[in-house]
């Protein structure tokens, strides 16, 4: 088994993206001739997440976009932050975020209705989130000229760490209360 994890943890580690256990599994078949159970895989997973969550470790496995992917710990977020700050020519501008914004929640969305909804051209915006492959062409509207349909990607998802779309905060999440003058006599 610890040569079986040991592989697994060099695949998850290579890959560019999250990894699906079935990937893990196609991969692990061809390399040992036969196939290798799902469990199996799935144990030795579970082994390495477990391995990775003591103090001995800046990192961690993670599940992300229905797959595996090594990620920093949240405790090392302000050293990672100021790298990441320092690289900034890769972070999203705020134009780019407010698009992929509406895009994430309003999915499939053409050009069109996310320009209605921020009130300014968004053709830079979107060229950009198709640029860094965090939207995709979802099809083509029914409406009058039959307008790109946008969407977001898997990459989107990993971007985000998150599993699936309805992980995103609702946007009462983001609503503050407003402020009172004087005392609540209620």
């Amino acid at each position: 088994m610890d040569f079986l994890q040991r592989h697994i943890e060099a695949l998850i580690f290579c890959s560019p993206q999250a990894i699906k256990t079935e990937e893990l599994q196609i991969c692990l078949s061809e390399m040992f001739d036969s196939e290798v159970p799902e469990d199996d895989i799935i144990n030795s997973i579970n082994i390495l997440i477990e391995k990775y969550q003591t103090d001995n470790f800046s990192f961690e496995i993670i599940k992300a976009s229905g797959g595996y992917q090594f990620m920093t710990k949240p405790a090392f977020q302000a050293s990672i932050g100021i790298l990441l700050k320092q690289k900034s020519k890769k972070r999203l501008s705020n134009s780019a975020l407010e698009t992929l914004s509406i895009i994430a929640y309003k999915q499939p969305i053409t050009k069109g209705q996310i320009e209605q909804i921020r009130g300014v051209n968004c053709d830079y915006a979107v060229k950009k989130l198709l640029e860094k492959e965090l939207v995709e062409i979802k099809g083509k509207s029914d409406g009058v000229g039959k307008p790109i349909l946008y969407g977001t990607s898997e990459k989107f998802l990993e971007y985000f760490g998150i599993n699936h779309l309805d992980e995103l905060p609702l946007p009462k999440d983001f609503s503050e209360e407003e402020n009172e003058i004087g005392e609540n006599n209620e």
